[in-house]
């Protein structure tokens, strides 16, 4: 390799190093910081890196790899399951977007063929985006949700035939026909039915043998083996590498080694996808851009309008209402990742000028960046579009005779309703005892409703939601969400009405444990300790232990309130559970150096010295003593072990190295 290439690749790594930890810091989109670090190091801005053939190469196998990585996104069988959503509303979205930008770029005197893939790049959403937003939401299984799951498996499905496209009218050097573009788009067709046949029949042996051998370099190996291979077969009969390489993907998919797929190629997924958004970023001019403001901020609000109008519109039937219809095209109103490497493809092939692809490459980023917002508020926004003044209807309050008559019978009182909530009704039903539960998911309570259980829409704060359920005639309150300031709000307004009733109350942690004591609570449940006693109490009787010892063990932990359990080492960095002293302590071990004022010193002089921590442990010569005497005299080398708080640990420390 030439010795500027290697320093071009080296000042991009570096440069890209430093702007990702300042976007990571800022909770930006990567893809802002990769594209940041292009325009800044390339050819129109600093002009450290030229556009040569060593960019252009990574950029090729960035999108080989981008294509690659989005086919491992795609699933036959769930595609299949939601055939309606995928092909009737997927196929209408892409059809129409395709055309209405097509015919305008047409308009423009662009070639009817580019004009089409520049359709192609802009009917493209990004998977990523809609589906960790939603996720993070809860809103995957809504019906708006649903549909644009739907939406997007088809858009995976669409990327054959546009990618297709774009290789025939890239090889073309003397003007293509329609018959040569009919004759890309079936082998396109064909390629897409023998890579599924292909995935199923031999890939998913060949993976299974190599899986069996236990190399995990022999798999990774094997993984890139194939996707390079796919993107050569398809580039020699005409096709293009970005093509081969997301057939690959959707080949290896259909295996039941796709996440070690994914997670072998990480390494190299993430830094030649880095690079390649880098040379994306390196072609756009931002003093251009910044010339063109009006009409990258004009692209970018008519690319979310369109979408967002053609899949509402599309959606409407489907989605039962304009409400959920809308949603949808919200959710969906952003680019994608697909547009980036459909416009790439363009500009590497010189299909169209840089002054089309900036603007439009611009716009994209700009969706992107935007949508998380408009996907988290997609909601509101729906409402104001429509005028509407009030939200769904909840479940109403409780009325009805059923639950007026259960509130004023012996029950407990449910807060929460999610699936620790589920779980602990299932079981108090199963045991013959009632219940009353309460729950702000207004879709949950209507769900469980529906399915007969006696659940309603409220505040479990709320003074008068818990007279409405009848706390004077609750037998106990179980508090199961994992929010610790929701949970104590809850605690204190059972109190304000019942002195006397048990009140259980599930926490994520024990950083909040002695607040939660305060305010009432009787038994609280901390999720990760639990865990970890439930492992010690398996893990005795593997053991041999006698049950009567486990129980006798379990049992002191828990009236103890976990303090054996609290006793971790912090990994570096962790954040602290709370602001105050209480409930921080942690483990924190010193090895003393030659010439440290504790060696020779014992224990009960180092406390007498002002290390107000416990000595839980020291480790001689690779022997480890628990709780050591007070009299036991220090030697060079050995391993303290401290509990304490993080202030007390390192005033120890300091006691224990300098005195």
């Amino acid at each position: 390799m030439p010795a500027s290439a290697l320093e071009d690749i080296l000042l991009l790594l570096a440069a890209t190093l430093a702007v990702m930890i300042a976007v990571r810091r800022l909770r930006l989109p990567p893809i802002i910081g990769f594209l940041a670090v292009g325009m800044t190091v390339g050819p129109h801005a600093l002009g450290w890196v030229a556009a040569n053939l060593t960019t252009q190469t990574l950029a090729e196998f960035g999108v080989v790899f981008l294509l690659f990585t989005l086919g491992l996104e795609f699933s036959l069988p769930r595609m299949l399951a939601m055939r309606r959503e995928v092909f009737v509303l997927g196929s209408l979205q892409v059809a129409v977007t395709t055309i209405a930008v097509a015919a305008g770029a047409w308009l423009l005197g662009m070639p009817a063929a580019v004009a089409v893939l520049l359709g192609g790049a802009v009917a493209m959403s990004s998977t990523a985006i809609v589906i960790r937003q939603l996720g993070e939401q809860g809103e995957l299984n809504r019906t708006h949700g649903r549909l644009a799951f739907g939406v997007l498996l088809f858009q995976d499905l669409a990327i054959v035939p546009f990618l297709a496209l774009a290789g025939v009218i890239a090889g073309a050097e003397a003007g293509y026909t329609s018959a040569q573009i009919a004759l890309a788009v079936s082998k396109a067709a064909m390629a897409l039915v023998i890579v599924m046949a292909a995935g199923r029949w031999l890939l998913r042996p060949l993976l299974h043998e190599i899986a069996a051998s236990g190399g995990g370099e022999l798999f990774t190996l094997a993984v890139l083996f194939v996707a390079m291979a796919a993107a050569w077969i398809t580039q020699a009969v005409g096709l293009s590498l970005a093509l081969g390489a997301f057939l690959a993907g959707m080949m290896l998919a259909e295996t039941e080694y796709r996440y070690q797929v994914e997670a072998g190629i990480r390494p190299f997924r993430d830094l030649l996808l880095g690079l390649f958004f880098v040379t994306v970023g390196m072609q756009l001019d931002l003093s251009a851009l910044f010339r063109q403001l009006g009409t990258v901020t004009l692209l970018t609000g008519g690319l979310l309008v369109l979408k967002a109008l053609v899949v509402t519109l599309v959606a409407r039937r489907l989605a039962g209402q304009w409400f959920k219809s809308l949603r949808t095209g919200i959710v969906l109103a952003e680019g994608g990742e697909f547009g980036f490497a459909l416009l790439t493809l363009l500009l590497q092939n010189r299909l169209v000028g840089i002054d089309v692809i900036q603007p439009l490459l611009a716009a994209i980023t700009l969706s992107m960046v935007l949508s998380p917002i408009l996907i988290r508020h997609n909601r509101q926004i729906a409402r104001f579009l429509l005028r509407e003044s009030r939200p769904e209807q909840p479940p109403p309050p409780p009325g009805d005779e059923a639950t007026r008559a259960l509130a004023a019978r012996e029950h407990v009182v449910l807060c929460g309703f999610g699936r620790v909530g589920q779980n602990v009704a299932r079981v108090l039903e199963q045991l013959g005892f009632e219940y009353l539960a309460m729950d702000l998911d207004p879709f949950r309570v209507r769900t469980a409703r529906e399915a007969g259980d006696p659940v309603i829409y409220g505040n479990a704060a709320d003074d008068g939601m818990l007279e409405a359920v009848g706390i004077g005639h609750a037998s106990a309150v179980v508090v199961t969400f994992s929010d610790p300031e929701r949970a104590l709000r809850i605690v204190e307004a059972v109190r304000r009405q019942r002195a006397d009733v048990p009140v259980l109350v599930r926490t994520a942690d024990d950083s909040q444990m002695e607040r939660l004591q305060a305010a009432g609570a009787t038994e609280l449940v901390p999720e990760t300790l639990e865990a970890a006693l439930m492992l010690v109490f398996h893990a005795l009787l593997v053991l041999g232990v006698p049950m009567s010892r486990v129980l006798r063990s379990v049992n002191a932990i828990r009236r103890n309130r976990y303090r054996l359990l609290r006793s971790i080492f912090r990994r570096e960095g962790a954040a602290l559970l709370d602001d105050s002293h209480a409930l921080r302590e942690e483990l924190h071990s010193v090895v003393l150096p030659p010439r440290a004022w504790a060696v020779g010193r014992t224990i009960q002089q180092i406390r007498e010295h002002g290390a107000e921590v416990s000595f839980t442990a020291v480790r001689r010569a690779g022997i480890v003593g628990r709780d050591p005497d007070g009299n036991m005299l220090l030697r060079e080398g050995d391993v303290v072990v401290l509990f304490g708080t993080p202030e007390a640990l390192e005033h120890a420390e300091a006691v224990l190295l300098a005195g």
